[in-house]
């Protein structure tokens, strides 16, 4: 007997679909192919944030070369003229800009990909996609800023007239190891700041305390023995003292310190494999807190 009132509506079994966002228990969480799937938005969201940097800028793309340009003549005046500091018998201009190549890339890549899921909210809380990119994005952006800084370091070398060795041959693996400890720094500290909004404040402060950390004013041979061990614990030691020997090692003969520079990868490893991971577990909340 149908006991059903008249105009009512029954319950049907009906599945819908769904996609549930959630940290996996093994390292598969990482998930590389996703990212290869999604490489097309990769590539626009790349080309988004290259276009967008020096929007309605009257210099452009020019900053890019004025940062570290400007940098380095204060440098040179303040710590190579006033304060005599040493540069291992090279110009210091060439030491300092040599150093502050890799670190204006690397402390920009920090600054944008850690702030870069905040900036890209309106993307997140709407359509599913591998976070990752985003921040991933940034730091290649960078790399386009690097290449024009790059020209101004082949004219310093032509200028002061320095010979390429085969250490020259070396660069591309620096350039790798410097993008992929970005992009795992900076990838952490996106997924905090979309928890903790304290961390668009904290990064500015650790770069800067980062720096002075990091041999690019000073060479690491000015430390003494005991406290080498301790700077060597700062992966960009190892790779600013490398890029040194790789563009400037024809001036002085020096040779790269392979176990600076297998302690930078280990370490750099370390913290990419590490931030994808707690990227990953802490990426189901993300459109929720954002």
């Amino acid at each position: 007997m149908n006991t059903s009132l008249p105009g009512s509506i029954k319950a049907e079994n009906t599945s819908i679909p769904h996609l549930v966002i959630e940290p996996g228990g093994t390292w598969e969480a990482l998930n590389l192919r996703d990212i290869w799937r999604f490489r097309e938005l990769f590539y626009f969201l790349t080309w988004r944030d290259i276009k967008v940097r020096y929007k309605q800028t009257a210099l452009g793309a020019a900053w890019a070369i004025i940062q570290p340009l400007f940098t380095m003549a204060i440098f040179t005046l303040l710590f190579g003229r006033l304060a005599k500091m040493p540069s291992d018998n090279i110009p210091y201009p060439l030491f300092a800009f040599a150093g502050l190549l890799p670190w204006t890339f690397f402390s920009n890549s920090i600054g944008n990909s850690g702030n870069s899921l905040v900036g890209s909210s309106h993307l997140i809380t709407k359509v599913y996609f591998p976070r990752m990119i985003i921040p991933a994005a940034s730091v290649l952006a960078g790399l386009i800023d690097f290449f024009f800084a790059f020209v101004v370091m082949v004219v310093l070398m032509i200028w002061y007239r320095v010979p390429i060795g085969p250490g020259i041959l070396m660069l591309p693996v620096l350039i790798a190891l410097t993008s992929l400890l970005a992009l795992g720094v900076g990838m952490w500290l996106s997924a905090l700041n979309v928890k903790f909004r304290d961390v668009r404040y904290v990064i500015p402060f650790l770069v800067q305390f980062w720096m002075f950390a990091t041999p690019i004013i000073y060479p690491a041979s000015l430390m003494p023995a005991k406290y080498r061990q301790v700077l060597a614990l700062n992966p960009m030691t190892g790779i600013i003292e490398g890029y040194r020997v790789s563009l400037l090692g024809g001036i002085n003969g020096s040779r790269f310190n392979w176990t600076a520079i297998c302690f930078s990868a280990a370490i750099t490893f370390a913290v990419l494999v590490y931030a994808a991971y707690d990227f990953r577990r802490m990426e189901k909340t993300f459109a929720d807190i954002v």
